[in-house]
C-alpha cells in the first residue's frame, strides 16, 4: 500500500494526503512539484527514475473500507535535503533520458 508521506523529502514542505503538489517515485520518493521541477529536474536523487503525481487515497468510506480513516498518511518525517551540487552531477546525463527509458 502506497505510504503517502507527509512532507517533501528535500525542503520539508507539507503534503497532506489530499496535496495535489506531492510527487512519488516508483519507490514511493516523495518531493513537492517546486522541488521536483526547479532542483530536482525530474531525477529522483535516490534511484534516478523520475516523478508523477502523487494519487489521492479517498477521504470517506466510499466502499471496502478503503479510505484514509482506515489506512492513514505515514507520520514518520523523511527529510534529506538534497545536495544541489551533487545532484547536478548525478543528474547531468540522466534528465536528458525520458524517465520511460532510464
Amino acid at each position: 500500500m502506497l505510504e503517502l508521506r507527509h512532507t517533501c523529502e528535500n525542503c520539508n514542505k507539507p503534503l497532506l494526503p489530499d496535496s495535489a503538489e506531492a510527487r512519488i517515485c516508483s519507490y514511493e520518493c516523495t518531493f513537492c512539484a517546486d522541488c521536483v521541477e526547479h532542483i530536482l529536474h525530474n531525477v529522483c536523487p535516490n534511484c534516478g527514475g523520475g516523478f508523477q503525481h502523487r494519487p489521492v487515497r479517498p477521504a470517506h468510506n466510499w466502499y471496502g473500507d478503503n479510505f484514509l480513516g482506515k489506512d492513514p498518511a505515514s507520520t514518520i518525517v523523511r527529510h534529506k535535503p538534497v545536495d544541489p551540487v551533487e545532484h547536478a552531477q548525478f543528474c547531468a546525463d540522466l534528465k536528458s533520458i525520458p524517465p520511460e527509458l532510464r
